[in-house]
C-alpha cells in the first residue's frame, strides 16, 4: 500500500505562507470485494449521479479486479466525515489519506500553479508515477515538482486470495516511510502582490515587479486573475472550463505571456545604443516642431532644439528618430546599413529582449526583435532608417513581454547589469538553487552612459515638464518613463517603468493596462502607488489610492 507524503509549502519572502495542505481522502475500491448494495443510497452519499457511478465503477474493474484504485478522488474533510460514518454498508470502499493544496489568500494564481491527477503521458515519461499519483500542473508546483512531491513510502500488507487485508508483513520490516516535499521560499512580496491585484481589478494588464540587486521577482500580476482555490480538487476540472470560457481570459499569464509594443518606455534604450556606438553624445540636440514634425511628430509643443536628457524628461518622439537615424547611418562606427543594424540587434539581446530567461518562470513568450534577415526578406533588401523609422519609439514589429520592459529598468537602475529575472529565493533547508539564477549579465554599455540616463528618468518626476512629475512620490528619489502605445484595435494602451531609489535601487517596475490610454494618467499612478507601498508599508496618497481602486474599465466596456 503506498504511503502519501505531504507536499512541500510554499512561503513569500517575508515568511508568510502562500500554500500549504489540508487533509483530504480518496475513497478507494476494490471491485471483486463490492457485494449487493444499495446504488442510489450510496450515490446519495457521495453526491454523484448513477451515470457516473457506473463509469467510475467500469474504469475500476477495467484497471483491475483485484487491485484497489481511486474510485472518487479529493474528498474533502468535512465529506469524509459524513460518508465515513456509512461506508461499512458498502464493503469494497474504503478511504486513504491524501492532502489537497490550499491557499490562505486568493492572489498569485498563475504563479503558484496547480496540482491535478496525472495523466498517461505523465506515467509513461516518468516511473515513479502511477495511476492516481499527483503531479505540478502549472507555475511552481510544476518546475518544482520533484522537490515539492517529496517520495512515496510503501506498507506491504498480506492479503488473501479475495485481496481482503490480513495484517503487514513480518512485522514492517520491508516498510518504508514517506519522506515530505521540500518546502519553497518565493521571492514575492504576498502583502504587495495582493495590493497590486486589488490595483488592477477591473483592468486589463499586469504589473512585474524585481529586486534589482538579486533578480529575485517581488510582484507578477495578470489580470483579470483567478482565485486559485478553483482548481483544486474534485471541482478542478468543471472550474478550468468555465475560466477557459470567460471572454476576460483571466488563465492568460499577461505579465510573461502578453507582448506589447514598449512604446516610449523603450527610447532609453536607443538612446544607450547611439551613446555607445558613438552616434550621438548627451549633448547632442535636434529639433522638434511639436505636431507638425515629420516623418515622426511629436505629441506637444516643447523646447526645441533639445539634448537627450531634456528630451527624455519631455518624451520627445522627433528626438528619438533622429538618434536611431544616426545609429543606422553612423558609418563613422559602422560598414554600412547592415552593420549597424546587426549591431543594434545585438545590443537588444544582451538587454534580454528577444528570448525568454528560461529561469523558472512558467511558459514566458520571447517577445520579437526583428532582425536583419527579417528586413532583408521583406523589403527585399530595398530598406533603409526610414523604411524601420517606427523602431526609433517602440512601435511597429518589436514587441515586449511586461518581465522584459521591469527587467530593462532593472538594468538602468543597475547600470548596465542585471539578473535573470526568477521566482525561487530558497528550496527546503538550503538546497541551492540553480547558480545561473545568480549569474550577472552585462549589456556592453559603458555604466557612464547609464548615469546620463539615470539622471534623465528622474526629471520624468522631477523636472518642470516631466510626464509623470504628478505622480512623484514624498520623500522618494526615483526614475521612471511613460509610455503611450498605439493599439490597431482599440484605445492605446497606458505604460510605465519606474526604479527607487535613485541610488541602489530596491525595485524596478513596469505596468501595462490595456486600452486605458496615457500611461501618465493609470499605469504611472498604480507604479508609484507600488513603489510607495513596497518601500515604505504604507500609502500617504490616499486619494489617488481609491480612484485607482476604483476604475474599472472591465464594466465601462461591458456596459456600452
Amino acid at each position: 500500500m503506498t504511503q502519501y507524503p505531504a507536499r512541500g509549502k510554499m512561503f513569500d519572502r517575508n515568511g508568510k505562507v502562500m500554500v500549504y495542505n489540508e487533509a483530504a481522502y480518496d475513497l478507494m475500491i476494490t471491485p471483486k470485494l463490492v457485494k449487493s448494495m444499495d446504488t442510489i443510497q450510496f450515490c446519495r452519499l457521495l453526491k454523484i449521479d448513477k451515470q457516473s457511478f457506473i463509469a467510475r465503477y467500469k474504469k475500476a474493474r477495467g484497471h483491475s479486479r483485484h487491485q484497489a484504485s481511486i474510485f472518487l478522488e479529493q474528498v474533502s474533510k468535512a465529506d469524509y466525515a459524513y460518508i465515513a460514518e456509512k461506508l461499512y454498508n458498502f464493503p469494497g470502499f474504503y478511504f486513504q489519506a491524501r492532502t489537497l493544496r490550499y491557499y490562505p489568500e486568493p492572489v498569485a494564481a498563475h504563479i503558484l500553479g496547480d496540482v491535478g491527477e496525472v495523466n498517461q503521458k505523465n506515467i509513461d515519461n516518468n516511473p515513479y508515477y502511477k495511476s492516481g499519483d499527483y503531479i505540478g500542473k502549472s507555475g511552481m508546483e510544476r518546475h518544482y515538482e520533484e522537490a515539492l512531491r517529496g517520495k512515496k513510502g510503501m506498507k506491504i500488507v498480506m492479503v488473501d486470495v479475495f485481496n481482503r487485508a490480513k495484517g503487514s508483513f513480518e512485522n514492517g520490516r520491508y516498510d518504508t516511510l514517506p519522506v515530505g516535499g521540500k518546502d519553497l521560499v518565493l521571492g514575492l512580496d504576498a502583502e504587495l502582490q495582493k495590493y497590486g491585484e486589488a490595483l488592477m481589478n477591473g483592468k486589463t494588464g499586469s504589473i512585474v515587479a524585481i529586486d534589482p540587486s538579486s533578480g529575485e521577482i517581488l510582484v507578477l500580476v495578470t489580470s483579470p486573475s483567478y482565485d486559485p482555490n478553483l482548481l483544486v480538487g474534485r471541482v478542478r476540472g468543471a472550474n478550468y472550463n468555465k475560466l477557459l470560457e470567460q471572454p476576460e481570459k483571466p488563465l492568460i499569464n499577461r505579465a510573461i505571456s502578453g507582448t506589447y509594443p514598449p512604446g516610449s518606455t523603450f527610447k532609453m534604450v536607443n538612446a544607450l545604443i547611439a551613446l555607445q556606438s558613438g552616434s550621438i553624445i548627451p549633448e547632442t540636440r535636434f529639433t522638434c516642431q511639436g505636431k507638425s514634425t515629420m516623418p515622426i511628430k511629436c505629441t506637444h509643443a516643447h523646447q526645441t532644439p533639445l539634448d537627450l536628457a531634456v528630451a527624455i524628461e519631455n518624451s520627445c518622439n522627433p528626438y528619438f528618430w533622429n538618434t536611431f537615424r544616426s545609429i543606422l547611418q553612423n558609418t563613422r562606427t559602422f560598414h554600412g546599413l547592415k552593420e549597424a543594424y546587426e549591431y543594434w540587434q545585438e545590443k537588444m539581446f544582451a538587454f534580454g529582449f528577444g528570448k525568454p530567461f528560461n529561469t523558472d518562470i512558467p511558459f514566458e513568450l520571447s517577445g520579437n526583435v526583428p532582425t536583419r534577415d527579417y528586413f532583408d526578406k521583406v523589403y527585399r533588401n530595398q530598406w533603409n532608417a526610414m523604411t524601420v523609422r517606427s523602431l526609433a519609439i517602440g512601435q511597429g514589429e518589436i514587441l515586449f513581454t511586461p518581465l522584459q520592459m521591469a527587467n530593462e529598468v532593472a538594468i538602468i537602475g543597475n547600470k548596465g547589469f542585471y539578473y535573470p529575472p526568477h521566482l525561487i529565493r530558497k528550496i527546503g533547508d538550503g538546497d541551492s538553487i540553480d547558480p545561473a539564477f545568480t549569474t550577472k549579465h552585462y549589456t556592453g554599455i559603458d555604466e557612464h552612459y547609464f548615469q546620463v540616463v539615470k539622471n534623465a528618468m528622474r526629471d520624468v518626476f522631477e523636472g518642470s515638464h516631466g510626464t509623470a512629475r504628478y505622480n512623484k512620490i514624498e520623500g522618494i528619489e526615483a526614475g521612471g518613463k511613460t509610455g503611450t502605445v498605439q493599439n490597431p484595435s482599440g484605445d492605446d494602451h497606458s505604460l510605465f517603468i519606474a526604479f527607487a531609489p535613485f541610488e541602489n535601487p530596491k525595485i524596478a517596475i513596469s505596468v501595462v493596462i490595456e486600452n486605458a490610454g496615457y500611461g501618465s494618467q493609470w499605469a504611472a499612478p498604480i507604479a508609484t502607488l507600488m513603489i510607495e507601498k513596497y518601500l515604505t508599508g504604507t500609502v500617504k496618497r490616499v486619494e489617488l489610492e481609491q480612484k485607482m481602486l476604483l476604475k474599472n474599465f472591465t464594466e465601462e466596456k461591458y456596459a456600452e
